[in-house]
């Protein structure tokens, strides 16, 4: 699997003659419930802001819903890519937000009945669409399958989401170990989500590090991290994007700073949270 995904990123390399010019960034979390859909989609938007051509791909072969957070409902989805004469083109939907997207599969028996050949076909014609964008973001599903993994392995840059509960933190250790055990070489970054305080961060960042690094010998950069804040859970009432529907919130310029982290390498500011938040979290 390792070696068939290495050679779907050097076929990226081959296409653009550039390892810089194509951005394949998969976001993933081992545990379902921590926001990493949610994520995925406001990051996508926060890159296509910032100046990028993203597509984001949802890679959740069973259960689906990033069409569902923007309040749309698609016939075509990824697993139609598998099809002989299916080009990307035919499946990319446009958003009412900037980005392109393809859609998943929200059915159980589609998912079984996927095969390896045909995830090297979807990822072929993935590999494929970077002439429409610059940076692909691919949403997998939660849990550690092997369509996880295949998605994991077929990026440069893997970046894990986490809360800082217990159970999130040994799910994101779980599939940073079977990643090694498949000696991938991606850029390994973490984002801890819904964090109250800047020390809950830095500290649910450490506590996993020491661990890959005792036991993996993995380090995992932490580039940042996203408040807990009630404007995610209004955005996702009203399927919209958070970053869009409430741009000055909170986590809005968290994802922004996260934008920025990800696009020039300098490390993540601290936030301030203001008053009036502080305030609506504990007053409601």
């Amino acid at each position: 699997m390792a070696d068939q995904a290495s050679r779907l990123r050097n076929l990226v390399e081959e296409k653009t003659g550039d390892n810089s010019s194509t951005r394949i960034i998969t976001i993933t979390s081992g545990k379902g419930g921590v926001g990493k859909t949610n994520l995925a989609l406001n990051l996508s938007i926060g890159l296509q802001m910032a100046g990028k051509k993203v597509l984001l791909v949802d890679a959740d072969i069973g259960m689906s819903n990033i069409n569902l957070l923007m309040g749309r409902i698609t016939q075509r989805s990824l697993l139609d890519l598998a099809r002989y004469k299916t080009k990307v083109e035919d499946v990319i939907e446009e958003s009412d937000f900037g980005i392109k997207y393809i859609s998943g599969v929200a059915s159980i028996e589609k998912m079984m009945n996927a095969s390896h050949e045909d995830l090297r076909i979807i990822q072929r014609k993935i590999i494929e669409s970077s002439n429409i964008a610059d940076t692909i973001v691919i949403d997998t599903g939660a849990g550690l399958n092997r369509y996880v993994m295949e998605f994991i392995l077929f990026a440069r840059e893997i970046l894990f989401v986490a809360t800082s509960e217990p159970a999130a933190l040994a799910d994101v250790y779980s599939v940073i170990k079977a990643y090694s055990e498949y000696k991938g070489k991606g850029d390994l970054k973490l984002v801890v989500n819904r964090v109250r305080n800047i020390d809950e961060w830095k500290e649910t960042a450490e506590r996993l590090n020491q661990t890959t690094r005792k036991f993996l010998n993995v380090f995992v950069d932490p580039i940042g991290y996203v408040y807990e804040d009630r404007a995610v859970a209004e955005a996702v009432r009203f399927q919209e994007p958070f970053i869009v529907r409430k741009p000055k919130s909170p986590a809005s310029r968290c994802v922004k700073e996260l934008v920025n982290s990800l696009l020039t390498g300098m490390e993540m500011p601290e936030i301030s949270k203001g008053w009036f938040t502080v305030f609506q979290n504990i007053f409601g």
